[in-house]
């Protein structure tokens, strides 16, 4: 099969969502402008983003720009790494199965819960006084 140029995936997590370019490159990684270490201060946080690639073996060959928006770090995280993992598996199918072995190609479906009227968030209730 040929190989493109680039391929783009995109991640969501909760209200994160983030846009993964890869690119045939050096290993260079871009979030919002950033360096990796600068955006992302943890180690576990760039093992977790990185660990689709660690786990084909492919590091040092290609160079990703992550757009990433809303949310928290750790939601961005998880976006960025379900980003990645779709732009791999849209750059060659046959990844698909070792991805989806490990869970990187499963979106995560759990939602922040809306607030309810009547109460302080959405179940917590207001503090009950008896007299």
């Amino acid at each position: 099969m040929a190989v493109k140029k680039e391929s783009i995936g995109v991640g969501r997590r909760k209200r994160a969502i983030a846009a993964v370019r890869l690119r045939r490159g050096k290993g260079k990684v871009d979030v919002n402008g950033r360096k990796l270490e600068e955006y992302f201060t943890s180690e576990m946080q760039r093992q977790t983003i990185l660990s689709p690639i660690e786990k084909l073996q492919l590091e040092g060959n290609y160079d990703i720009i992550i757009r990433a928006k809303g949310g928290g770090i750790e939601g961005q995280m998880i976006a960025a790494r379900l980003g990645i993992a779709r732009a791999l598996v849209k750059e060659d199918e046959e990844r698909r199965s070792t991805l989806k072995g490990e869970g990187f190609l499963t979106r995560d479906p759990r939602k922040r819960e809306r607030k309810k009227y009547g109460l302080a968030g959405a179940r917590k209730r207001f503090q009950f006084s008896k007299r």
